[in-house]
């Protein structure tokens, strides 16, 4: 497995040590945060319909929603790498639950927007301080650790848009309220997480630098890695927007279907994202990141081509092989730019979930714009090359690993 070299008054625990039962439940509580983040997406046909709004209109929402996790997990994490705050998960989750109901009760689109920004600022106070825990509680496989805490999330992102097909559309906005009950089951699990957590946080050593064959690496070297890793991160989450926000109106207006098989059909693929994301991290403690991040980007382009062009049965197929190959990177981003930067795993965390969520946001607003000035499958054509910028993984510098 990858790893930088710690020095003793600050290493991480063993294998011996590790906690896999702390490691499950805060992939747990991600399950739980995604869930419910994942609700407000999978009603943009019903908010659409309640409220009147154009493509451009809902894309505001994501980047509302997206923007606010964007611009505060980095600041969140560069805090937490200072003064952890154990108890800072509940405080989030709290957050989201207030957004739901917000929603739930919405009476005005400005509303909607705050409940967006609630929700948004929830995610962002939860991811970086949970990331740090997983890679805690990892016993070293800092790789299978991320994987399993992002394959959380992505099984509430999947089970959110099932949940909201068969459980919100048919009773309305206001059912959008049922959820906070299991906030306040993923609160009750973070606060015996906080109290785990609390009598640990102090680990994690000094900030040092990553090597290269025992060469250390200048400041300008971990810049431009960073640097690479962003763009790759654009070309990732741009076109997992396209997705996320509209996949639903892709197949509605191309295909003809109603929105509960359109549901349906964003749920499998969410699966497939899910299945994807627990396999990268392994592989790349095996195999090291750069391949994995090599393969998961570019290897996905010549599916992301053909998938415009598809019937719907072959939309299927394709989408489900993109969901598997391009979630992949994720983990392996994250764990390749925590290496790069040791001691910064909170900073690290929140710029890469908080970049997401910003790309998230800016691409659904910009991708909405062009929907509705064209249509909903030139968006597809249009974010079918940006897997292309996949071969700048040839700039990023392959780490010295330690097994």
């Amino acid at each position: 497995m990858s790893d930088t070299t710690l020095n003793p008054a600050g290493r991480e625990p063993s294998a011996a040590g590790a906690t896999l039962m702390v490691l499950l439940a805060i992939s747990f509580c991600h399950m739980v945060n995604d869930l419910l983040q994942s609700l407000l997406p999978a009603i943009y046909p019903m908010l659409k319909d309640n409220f009147a709004l154009t493509f451009s209109q809902i894309g505001l929402v994501t980047f509302t929603y997206q923007m606010t996790g964007s611009i505060l997990q980095p600041v969140v994490g560069i805090v937490t790498d200072k003064y952890p705050k154990p108890y800072s998960l509940v405080v989030g989750m709290g957050l989201t639950m207030g957004g739901l109901v917000l929603i739930s009760q919405a009476w005005s689109y400005s509303a909607v927007l705050a409940g967006a920004a609630l929700l948004g600022t929830g995610s962002s106070i939860f991811h970086p301080e949970a990331s740090r825990i997983a890679r805690l509680s990892s016993g070293g496989r800092h790789g299978f650790a991320q994987s399993l805490f992002q394959v959380g999330g992505n099984a509430g992102s999947a089970i959110g848009p099932l949940l909201a097909a068969f459980v919100i559309l048919p009773n309305g906005q206001s059912a959008v309220a049922w959820f906070a009950g299991v906030a306040l089951v993923g609160m009750s699990v973070l606060w015996q997480i906080g109290t785990w957590y609390g009598p640990r946080r102090a680990l994690g050593g000094k900030p040092k630098r990553a090597s290269v064959d025992g060469v250390t690496l200048g400041r300008g070297q971990v810049a431009g890695a960073m640097a690479v890793l962003i763009v790759l991160m654009f070309s990732k989450f741009i076109y997992m927007s396209s997705f996320q926000s509209y996949y639903t109106f892709f197949l509605i207006h191309r295909f003809g279907l109603g929105i509960e098989e359109a549901q349906l059909r964003l749920f499998v693929f969410l699966g497939a994202v899910a299945v994807g994301t627990i396999a990268g991290g392994p592989i790349g403690d095996r195999i090291g990141r750069k391949y994995v991040i090599w393969g998961s980007i570019l290897g996905v382009l010549p599916f992301t081509l053909a998938l415009p062009y598809a019937s719907l049965f072959w939309t299927g197929v394709l989408s489900v092989i993109v969901g598997l190959v391009l979630s992949s990177a994720f983990s392996a981003i994250v764990v390749y730019g925590q290496e790069l930067m040791p001691g910064r795993v909170g900073m690290v965390a929140g710029l890469f979930f908080g970049f997401a969520f910003g790309l998230g946001g800016l691409g659904a607003a910009v991708l909405g714009r062009i929907a509705d000035a064209t249509s909903i499958e030139y968006v597809y054509t249009l974010c079918s090359y940006l897997p292309a910028l996949g071969i700048l993984t040839v700039f990023l510098p392959t780490l010295k690993e330690r097994r």
